[in-house]
């Protein structure tokens, strides 16, 4: 890289509007994020509208604190990186419309970039990836093995035939009554209890890489009907334990299984539920006994939704001469694709 390049990121394809500003790809000058968690803990999850509503009101004020931490003019920004999606329609317009807005009035390219590569690329601001790799994605939205021979190139080898990883955590801890977001609640309560109820893991074909969380989530809520109708109490801790564990079980033995057969390098982790403590031990003791891969996993600042990670995949997007137009729309839907 013969000079610096300098990105300007944004973020809102759900309930975080964020602003960053990323050197070379790997150096976090600024990363700004508005949460809106505690608008929606009240639904007990994302409401669409609601969101939308919030990223029209905090997006300007992120940008200008985002802009300001990082000490850049305008002359500096190389390109600016958007989530182009998938996500909330209405939260992906909120940002795309910004970015497009603010690229057209300085003529900075544009650069449009998906949700599970930034989320893939928040690991190279922790260090440098080392090829090839693989990706474990776990998200609200999302669960899958992601085999990389190079930046940019992605290849899915394993994605939820039914409910993401994070989706059914939240499913879970709503039958517990416990808050939203669920996540944290579950791994906290696991920590504290033991896998002594029965529940299934989901493995498909013997071959497969594909993940299935609907039956577990089923069989929790089958267990807390069923213990009522009884007049049995639950042990909630035991009982989060107990999900967890299978849960954590599925992932981490298909992980470890792709890495062994792919041959690869280093093992990385992605999306909001890389945060869960419970996953984060369990692939650190299947590494450590493996003894052949590096295994990294982002901070819990870079697990969930931000722009610093928009920036991190949109500065390899920029250097193989991705550009987008103002054409560009938001795609709740969106393949991930090599370039």
């Amino acid at each position: 890289m013969d000079k610096d390049i300098i990105v300007l990121a944004v973020e809102s394809s759900c309930d975080e509007t964020s602003v960053a500003v990323i050197k070379n790809g790997i150096e976090i000058l600024s990363n700004v994020v508005s949460s809106q968690i505690e608008s929606h803990k009240r639904f007990g999850g994302v409401v669409p509208e609601v969101a939308s509503r919030h990223h029209v009101e905090n997006v300007t004020m992120v940008f200008e604190e985002a802009l300001l931490k990082a000490n850049i003019d305008w002359k500096d920004i190389d390109a600016i990186t958007v989530t182009e999606g998938p996500g909330l329609i209405g939260s992906l317009l909120i940002g795309i419309n910004a970015a497009k807005a603010l690229a057209f009035a300085h003529d900075i390219p544009l650069v449009g970039v998906h949700h599970i590569a930034g989320h893939i690329y928040a690991n190279q601001l922790v260090e440098t990836l080392q090829f090839p790799l693989l990706a474990l994605v776990v998200s609200g939205g999302h669960t899958e093995l992601v085999y990389m021979e190079d930046h940019y190139q992605f290849k899915v080898i394993g994605e939820t035939l039914d409910d993401a990883v994070g989706e059914a955590y939240d499913k879970v801890a709503r039958t517990l009554k416990l808050p939203y977001p669920g996540g944290p609640h579950i791994d906290r309560l696991a920590a504290l209890g033991e896998d002594t109820y029965k529940l299934p893991r989901v493995w498909l074909d013997k071959d497969s890489y594909d993940f299935s969380f609907s039956g577990l989530k089923s069989a929790v809520i089958n267990t807390v009907h069923n213990a009522k109708q009884r007049g049995e109490e639950i042990i909630p801790e035991n009982l989060a334990a107990s999900f967890q564990a299978s849960v954590v079980e599925v992932l981490v033995e298909k992980t470890m299984r792709a890495a062994k057969e792919f041959h690869v390098k280093q093992i990385i982790v992605a999306g909001g539920v890389s945060a869960n403590k419970g996953l984060r031990h369990a692939l650190e003791n299947a590494v450590k006994a493996q003894g052949q891969f590096k295994l990294t996993i982002p901070p819990l600042s870079l697990c969930t939704d931000n722009a610093a990670m928009i920036g991190a995949a949109g500065t390899q997007a920029y250097l193989r001469g991705h550009r987008s137009n103002m054409e560009m729309n938001g795609q709740s839907g969106m393949e991930l694709k090599s370039i």
